[in-house]
């Protein structure tokens, strides 16, 4: 069974498919009839006007409606568009158990309904009126169902029979033919009516004679629950609660049983017959669903589910699906996978299987309306137990071509019959089914794989290996698989390699050598379609497709909401598209992918195909009855893309001026790829194209689309502001003033206008601009110019006319307009003011005084500012691209071009495929350095891919044999340079350097890399600190913003342009003091702060650049110190821990005597430790701590005389003593390291595990992976290169 789709809901009574639309209508037990959508698996809708369980619900074949009965005695009937409830029809008596409409809904507009109530009910839903009543069953009626074709009914009831009705009498009735006897003329008037009313209610309680029981089929020896017709044989079958099924036949005058089918453990619910084969499904209240042979009339197939029960069946009309309802919900399922087994064989063959017949398709041959001509080759054999029945999953499932061998044609067929199985079938390529080879057969999992000529590979299920065998069928060599969990073997695309499919990867592997060449992810993969060049794989998911090269190297991937069905690679022989354009199909569409990722959708399918070929604008495929057939496409689209992104830029114009590319997906897609001056030479829409113009910096083409918009904004009467306004920008962008100015004056931007003019030094239309604010009587706009222009007369005039004669006086005294001042004077004292103490305010002959305003003098006078010249591209002249244009698209061809002719071919030579064969692949392993002066190390610093540098390439002009250029220019702005931070992270390695610009995804990537650190937040001052003291900010004039100043430390002899370093705030000094604060700390006992101490210096030791190797050694040293130094406080903690316990207790502090502690400190911990072993009566440890601490050079001092007695009187006694309490897990001889998890000696030989930054060790296996308990920032266990010290 292969389940499509599941449900979760209350118990399923019925089911119905919609004849077309990929909707399955469920009726619950609960009174919910949902709309599902299989195919996504959403609910569309919910029904909900049934009071109690809905037992019945069926679609109408043409119109928009549904059908449903249930325990309310009432019909419904629904508009599914309109989302309600049309009529109910009123008239059974009792439970409504099933309800179905005429398979010929529209001539004959009936429903049938069964009922509790013991009777059939026929209705005409569009006169809404009850046709007939059917009685005859005394007990509950549990189905009924018309017949396909015929003039039939069927139902089955509890009374154990099941009854056949014909119709035709009803049909003649509603059709207007006669039928029946003709009426009694000999009754007229009201004995007519009286006759015909008492025809009426007789019918209302026996029923009409209108439809009549044709069979009455008795057998059964309990209720029968469900009875079905064959869609064209005269069979009948029978489900009921005596746990049978029986098959019934029938002929014009009789039926009789042909057979019981035993096997259920429970009542069967239901039972149909498959529309598409000889089978009968049935399901039961034992919770399975049965698969019986109708031929041989046993059962073959059997499916479970605990815990629920089933109740109903459905078959969809035209697919290949079924529907099963239980208790907590329902399935949607096949029997058997339709998808055809086929390959490509040599040239234009294709191979595939239909039925059990093997067939050679030469699309060589094609005609008018054809695809190519049939070739039968071989009959494919039955094989197995399961196989003898078809529908079930015995069909052919895989096919393999041997694409290896030039002589012959081999092909192996596999199914999964007995859990997978083969045939290899050997044939001549001249005469197909002349001389043909079969009978080796074996057992495999999944598809078999040719390795060569002579050799094919199959996976042994039981032990998942890779058996290789010759074509005699005889096993040469068994291959253990690299990885666990392989379950399939695909197409390697070479020969001798094979993909090995491991859960969500695949693996390529090569037989021979047994490497594995590379890995990819790909969930739920279900085949490889390699390129006809073997330069690329697409391998095809479940919902989605990934596209890797011949490495399996990811190219790209894209994903789909709808599963994948198939694909096939381009394999146009001219247009520049095979092996770069691939086709795939899903459920009910056509779409492409280009190994960019450029992904969309060509064309729609009524029918799912599957595709094996394209070719131009053809696809050549399989239907599910594998049926060869061609469909026309439409690949402008990818083919435009395609040449896009291979910048044929030759291509891409010919095909804008002579195929129909259009729609904003296309116009949205060049923008989003940078080509906006392509999309602006088939655009034609003003709005669309003023932004495409904008986008690409053509300004002429902009203007032209603004004066269209401004005649239709003024027709339509809205702004024209916004167009001017944005094409002024972009003007004033590239220095053409000249549109800036046209642009300010269609928007009557008068301020920004007076400023263009001041800029450019147009005093003439400045002066202008001081006649129109006066004109406007704009008092600000005529200070402004007249301030702008220096007319201090002017500004005094402005003032005075505003009545600011205050301001009007104090600027005729400072700009000596003595007649001016004087009248002004007048005035102020006329109005009863004063000039006293005016200017007092102003601050004359400082610097802060006031002074005359020139305008300034422009530095250029040219009609437009001077830019850099530059030649149109190909892209944006198209006349420039008729060159190439003579060529077309069938003017690209994937031929080799000589070498001799690299200097004219662009960057052609520099593919991938061509630098894969140079350096790999099948080729030799010679990697052909030459002696170029460097003694052979001159290649050995590429640093290839990982560090995102593209190899060297000598400097050639793409574009060269593509197109003449122009003698026409236009302009753009200078490069702007590139920013400090850039330069920082590309000039160097250390992580406080990345910081420091910015970049804190890679300066963390770097530390990852570098010492495994994977706890940030412990570095989190040191790198906030790094970053801002990268930087200075230095005010700015006032009203602008403050200017951000990159400091720098390799600046001394002059700014070092793009090799600038930042200047980082944490130094050497800084480490330096924090192992002081350490030392003080610890030798006052402050074992905490002594941590915290040590800690923090290995907090910042990443992030301190050395200056030179001196410094760095002295930072390894550095780091060692915090290590010891931090073990020793640990081990002083542990020590406090276990002080009730003699023997730990004495152990730890001979650990601690062993950290590497100053001379100082060492003391200090010997004489503790001398002590604890003395007190625990340890005396052969003691001694020796007693010998190393008289072994010390500052135990000759006088301070500490007081010890060194005490330290004599110690190793006497012990040596009399010269025993150990206890037993310790010390040996003061060998040398050790100290575990820095559990405090335990690791002896030279051992195994151990390292912090990879600061050097600890441990012992216990789970720490690998785990963040060290010395540093808390470093994973334990990873090689890395260490400490990166220098930049």
């Amino acid at each position: 069974m292969l389940t499509k789709f599941e449900s979760k809901s209350a118990r399923v009574k019925g089911l119905a498919f919609h004849p077309v639309r990929p909707w399955i209508c469920a009726s619950l037990h609960n009174g919910v009839i949902q709309l599902w959508d299989y195919r996504v698996g959403t609910v569309i809708d919910r029904f909900e006007e049934h009071e109690g369980p809905v037992r019945g619900v069926d679609f109408h074949l043409t119109e928009p409606l549904i059908v449903s009965g249930g325990d309310d005695y009432k019909i419904k009937v629904w508009d599914y568009k309109l989302r309600r409830c049309l009529f109910t029809l009123l008239g059974h008596l009792d439970y409504i158990r099933t309800v179905q409409f005429h398979p010929n809904a529209s001539q004959f507009p009936w429903i049938l309904s069964a009922s509790d109530d013991q009777t059939l009910r026929l209705w005409d839903f569009q006169k809404r009126t009850c046709l007939s009543v059917l009685t005859g069953h005394n007990h509950y009626v549990m189905c009924a169902a018309f017949h396909p074709a015929e003039d039939l009914i069927v139902s089955a009831s509890l009374d154990q029979t099941v009854r056949v009705w014909d119709t035709s009498g009803l049909r003649k009735k509603q059709s207007g033919e006669p039928a029946g006897p003709p009426p009694d003329p000999s009754l007229k008037g009201a004995r007519a009516v009286g006759a015909a009313a008492a025809l009426n209610v007789q019918a209302e309680l026996f029923g009409t004679n209108d439809v009549v029981v044709k069979y009455v089929l008795e057998g059964h020896d309990r209720g029968v629950n469900w009875a079905a017709f064959h869609p064209t044989l005269p069979l009948l079958a029978s489900a009921a609660d005596d746990r049978q099924v029986k098959l019934w036949r029938m002929s014009e005058t009789k039926a009789w049983e042909v057979d019981t089918l035993r096997g259920h453990a429970n009542n069967v619910s239901c039972c149909l017959f498959h529309p598409k084969h000889d089978l009968v499904v049935s399901n039961s209240e034992d919770r399975s669903i049965r698969v019986w042979d109708v031929s041989k009339r046993v059962g073959v197939q059997t499916f479970r589910r605990e815990g629920d029960r089933f109740w109903i069946l459905a078959a969809h009309r035209s697919q290949n699906l079924l529907a099963a309802g239980h208790d907590s919900g329902m399935i949607v399922f096949k029997l058997e996978r339709e998808r055809p087994a086929a390959a490509r064989g040599p040239g234009d063959k294709l191979y595939y299987v239909r039925g059990r017949e093997l067939f050679c398709h030469d699309y060589a041959q094609a005609t008018a309306g054809t695809s190519g001509v049939d070739i039968p080759i071989a009959t494919i054999r039955r094989v197995g137990q399961q196989a003898q029945t078809d529908g079930i999953g015995s069909a052919p499932r895989f096919l393999t071509y041997n694409q290896h061998n030039p002589t012959e044609g081999n092909v192996i067929v596999c199914s999964e019959v007995d859990g997978g199985a083969y045939e290899l079938i050997t044939f001549s390529l001249s005469d197909a089914s002349g001389s043909v080879t079969d009978g080796k057969r074996g057992a495999c999992m999944g598809p078999a794989v040719f390795l060569g000529k002579n050799r094919f590979a199959v996976l042994d299920r039981h032990q998942r290996q890779v058996v290789v065998k010759n074509l005699n069928n005889e096993t040469t060599k068994r291959v253990q698989s690299p990885v666990p969990n392989v379950d399939a073997l695909l197409d390697g695309g070479a020969s001798g390699r094979v993909l090995l499919r491991a859960d969500d990867r695949v693996v390529l592997f090569e037989v021979q050598s047994r490497r594995v060449l590379g890995e990819i992810a790909a969930p739920k993969i279900k085949s490889a379609v390699w390129s006809p060049d073997g330069s690329k794989v697409a391998l095809l998911c479940k919902y989605g497709v990934v596209i890797a090269d011949r490495q399996l190297e990811q190219m790209c991937s894209i994903s789909d909401t709808v599963r994948i069905k198939s694909g096939a690679w381009d394999v146009s022989p001219t247009g520049g598209t095979a092996s770069e354009l691939f086709i795939y199909t899903t459920l009910h569409h056509v779409k492409y992918c280009l190994p960019s990722g450029d992904t969309g959708t060509i064309r729609t399918l009524d029918q799912p195909l599957y595709a094996q070929r394209v070719v131009k604008d053809q696809m050549f495929c399989l239907d599910r009855e594998a049926r060869a057939k061609v469909i026309s496409i439409d690949t402008t689209e990818a083919r435009f893309k395609l040449a896009l992104a291979l910048k044929r830029y030759g291509q891409v114009m010919h095909m804008v001026r002579h195929s129909r590319l259009c729609g904003r997906a296309i116009v949205a897609y060049l923008q989003k790829k940078g080509f906006p001056e392509v999309a602006l030479h088939f655009v034609r829409e003003p709005k669309t194209r003023f932004r495409l113009a904008l986008a690409c910096g053509n300004i002429e083409a902009a203007m032209e689309c603004a004066f269209t918009l401004e005649q239709q904004q003024e027709a339509e009467g809205s702004s024209k502001g916004n167009v001017w306004g944005e094409l002024g920008s972009e003007a004033l962008r590239q220095g053409n003033h000249q549109v800036v100015e046209m642009s300010y004056q269609r928007t009557k931007d008068f301020d920004r206008l007076s400023f263009l003019y001041l800029l450019t030094g147009d005093t003439e239309k400045l002066r202008k601009m001081l006649k129109i604010s006066n004109m406007r009587q704009d008092i600000m706009g005529r200070y402004h110019n007249a301030l702008l222009l220096g007319d201090a007369a002017e500004r005094v005039k402005v003032l005075e006319e505003s009545g600011n004669m205050p301001l009007a006086y104090i600027s005729a005294k400072l700009h000596n307009l003595e007649e001016d001042a004087e009248r002004i004077k007048i005035a102020i004292e006329t109005n009863g003011g004063s000039v006293e103490g005016l200017l007092e305010k102003v601050p004359v002959g400082s610097k802060k005084g006031g002074c005359l305003l020139q305008p300034p003098t422009p530095i250029v006078r040219s009609d437009n500012w001077p830019t850099l010249p530059v030649q149109k591209t190909t892209l944006e002249d198209l006349e420039a691209a008729e060159a190439t244009e003579q060529n077309g698209e069938d003017g690209y061809h994937h031929e080799e071009t000589p070498v001799e002719d690299a200097e004219d071919t662009g960057d052609k030579n520099w593919e991938d495929d061509a630098f894969e064969e140079g350096m790999g692949g099948d080729g030799d392993d010679d990697l052909g350095f030459d002696d170029d002066g460097d003694g052979g190390w001159g290649d050995d610093l590429d640093l290839g891919d990982d560090f995102g540098i593209e190899p060297a390439k000598k400097p050639v002009d793409e574009m060269a044999d593509l197109t003449k250029m122009s003698e026409d220019a236009t302009f753009k702005m200078p490069t702007a340079g590139r920013p400090p931070a850039a330069c920082w992270v590309e000039n160097s390695s250390h992580a406080a350097d990345h910081i420091a610009a910015g970049a804190a995804s890679s300066a963390m990537q770097l530390l990852n890399r570098q010492i495994a650190a994977s706890d940030f937040s412990v570095l989190k001052s040191s790198m906030i600190g790094s970053y801002i003291g990268s930087m200075m900010s230095m005010p700015g004039v006032p009203g602008s913003g403050s200017l951000s100043v990159p400091l720098l430390r390799n600046d001394v002899e002059g700014h070092p342009g793009a090799e600038s370093l930042p200047r980082t705030s944490l130094k050497m000094k800084n480490l330096v003091t924090g192992i002081r604060s350490g030392y003080r700390f610890f030798q006052g006992g402050k074992f905490n702060d002594s941590k915290n101490a040590f800690s923090s210096v290995l907090a910042d030791i990443p992030l301190v650049v050395a200056d030179n190797r001196n410094e760095a050694n002295e930072m390894k040293e550095m780091l060692e110190i915090c290590r010891e130094y931090i073990t020793a406080v640990r081990i002083r903690g542990a020590m406090a821990e276990n002080a009730t316990n003699p023997s730990r207790s004495t152990e730890l502090c001979a650990y601690f005597t062993h950290c590497n502690l100053q001379p100082t400190h060492l003391l200090l911990a010997l004489r503790s430790a001398m002590g604890t072993a003395f007190k625990h009566k340890n005396y052969i440890v003691a001694a020796s701590f007693a010998r190393r601490l008289l072994e010390l050079p500052d135990m000759s001092s006088q301070r500490n005389a007081d010890l060194k007695v005490k330290a004599t009187k110690v190793l006497q006694k012990s040596e009399q003593m010269a025993r150990n309490e206890h037993t310790l897990n010390y040996n003061e001889n060998a040398t050790f390291a100290i575990d820095c998890k559990d405090f335990v000696p690791i002896y030279a030989g051992d195994n151990s595990l390292k912090c990879s930054y600061c050097g600890s060790v441990y012992s216990d296996e789970n720490m690998k992976g785990k963040v060290c308990l010395t540093c808390n920032f470093c994973v334990v266990g990873v090689d890395t290169i260490g400490l990166v010290a220098g930049s």
